[in-house]
């Protein structure tokens, strides 16, 4: 039944009722109306017990967890000036065993090649000898005197303006479940739980060509809960960083670094190794010259598609050219290396009237100084202020 405390009834009536003068009150009238409709009706308001004003739009049912018919009249009377609340039993219906997400690691070569991966878990199951009871023998749980077996007790939580909100939390006495088992009554194994834990091995299967992130779901293999189905152990992949390759999508990518010379003269050698341990060799074509960063592809040396994996992705290499060292640059034949190599860039044409020679010193990287100053002007917008902007006001230059 549902009991409302009216402060003034006559009063609340007359302030919601419709009038010309109140643009909002004919439609604060009719959310009254369609609450007490949708409440009225035992069908309606279990469907919106359980899936909220969406599940009474789609008419269909699904897990719990709506909102509390409650919270819909908290918010149709909100600033009314009296409270409300809730009489009759709410039916608790578990739907199902908690679910076990688990994050698992798993490096590059087990999403290339595939594993097979047993493990021991532990996890709740229905107590054998009660048979989920929790009972010893035929004894039979009481009422819970803390909610009079209604699983929920009320309470009330200032609005401000004398309005107080009332709402039903779960009895921590009972659990929610409305009845409770006096000690001597309860099941010896599982201590009147309903559950034990058993420990089991499973085995998951991690197929070529999955993702970082790619869920592995056991069906069943979770938790149990009496007269309700199990839940799911669910195994969240977690890519490590690799050493060597870096993926994007089906494709990879690897940074192979190579001497002065090879670049020069080319190259025909193993670049590296596979994630399946094969040796991947190139040979570079004859005449070809290799710039830093420059980038090759090999086709079908990606990683495997994912349920389809006679299908791969490609494999793109970039190359990084090492110089030699100083010690190098002492011991060879300058004026035969010279000789070698391509001519020197002659002094820049014209000449300038005026030359500087400062001195200089290492650095670590320009590029990235650059890029910090480059960064920092974005974040502060004021780091690049133009003095001559158009939007300053200027005098208006004229011809005498």
């Amino acid at each position: 039944m549902i009991c409302l405390e009216f402060h003034t009834t006559l009063q609340k009536a007359k302030e919601h009722h419709p009038n010309i003068n109140d643009p909002d009150a004919s439609t604060r009238f009719q959310e009254i109306g369609t609450a007490y409709e949708i409440l009225s009706d035992s069908q309606t308001r279990e469907i919106y017990d359980e899936h909220g004003l969406e599940g009474l739009a789609k008419g269909y049912g699904g897990p719990s967890g709506g909102p509390d018919a409650a919270d819909l009249f908290a918010g149709f009377f909100a600033g009314s000036g009296f409270s409300f609340m809730f009489d009759g039993p709410r039916t608790s219906r578990p739907r199902r065993g908690e679910d076990s997400v688990i994050p698992y690691d798993v490096a590059l070569e087990d999403l290339y090649n595939g594993k097979h991966v047993k493990m021991n878990m532990e996890k709740e199951i229905v107590c054998g000898v009660c048979r989920g009871s929790g009972a010893r023998g035929n004894a039979k749980p009481k009422p819970c005197i803390k909610c009079d077996g209604k699983g929920w007790t009320i309470t009330t939580t200032p609005m401000g303006h004398s309005v107080y909100g009332q709402s039903r939390a779960i009895c921590t006495e009972c659990q929610g479940a409305g009845e409770k088992l006096r000690e001597k009554d309860r099941c010896k194994k599982c201590k009147g739980k309903k559950t034990v834990k058993e420990k089991k091995r499973l085995e998951i299967f991690i197929e070529k060509g999955m993702t970082d992130q790619q869920r592995i779901v056991l069906t069943g293999e979770g938790d149990q809960l009496p007269d309700a189905p199990a839940g799911d152990v669910i195994f969240v992949l977690k890519l490590q960083p690799h050493s060597s390759f870096e993926r994007s999508g089906n494709d990879l990518l690897a940074k192979v670094k190579i001497t002065l010379s090879e670049a020069l003269l080319g190259f025909s050698r193993i670049l590296l190794t596979h994630l399946d341990g094969r040796g991947i060799e190139v040979t570079t074509p004859p005449g070809k010259i290799i710039q830093p960063k420059d980038t090759i592809v090999l086709r079908g040396e990606g990683m495997p598609h994912y349920k389809n994996q006679d299908l791969k992705g490609d494999l793109y290499v970039i190359f990084d050219v090492e110089f030699p060292d100083t010690n190098w640059a002492l011991s060879v034949d300058k004026e035969a290396l010279e000789r070698l190599l391509p001519p020197k860039r002659p002094d820049l044409e014209p000449r300038p009237a005026v030359v500087d020679a400062p001195e200089f010193e290492e650095a670590d990287s320009a590029d990235s100084a650059f890029s910090a100053f480059q960064f920092g002007a974005d974040d502060d917008e004021e780091a690049w202020t133009d003095e001559d902007s158009d939007d300053m006001n200027h005098p208006d230059c004229q011809t005498q």
